[in-house]
């Protein structure tokens, strides 16, 4: 599990992580979950940031946040989201949820096997 503070941070270490690798996303990147209300970039923006690039297009990224506006809801999955998840109001709810979507998301769901990223060279935005 890797944990970072804001938006600009997330993007940071998703750039850092894709250049350490040599695969079209990293193996042992299986799932993102994304607050929508990040500081210095929204989570919305991260998302924006994700979905643009081929290297991460497709890593399943779940929106766990305290927003149920449908306006929130709709622009996610018009943005690529896999699933938007209401956080729970008590601690023991928000432990429950986040150890259910690790499970789902990591044991039961199926991603595509990371392949070499050398085909999509010319496809991939350069820095």
């Amino acid at each position: 599990v890797f944990h970072v503070s804001d938006g600009a941070e997330a993007v940071t270490f998703l750039t850092a992580l894709l250049a350490h690798t040599g695969t079209m996303f990293p193996s042992n990147l299986r799932l993102i979950i994304l607050d929508l209300k990040l500081p210095k970039l929204t989570g919305l923006e991260v998302l924006h940031h994700i979905r643009s690039d081929v290297r991460t297009k497709l890593i399943p990224v779940v929106i766990l946040t305290s927003s149920a506006e449908t306006h929130d809801i709709l622009e996610c999955y018009r943005s690529g989201a896999n699933a938007f998840v209401v956080k729970p109001v008590t601690f023991e709810e928000f432990v429950g949820t986040v150890g259910h979507l690790g499970i789902f998301w990591t044991k039961h769901n199926h991603v595509p096997l990371p392949v070499s990223a050398e085909p999509f060279r010319h496809s991939v935005p350069s820095e």
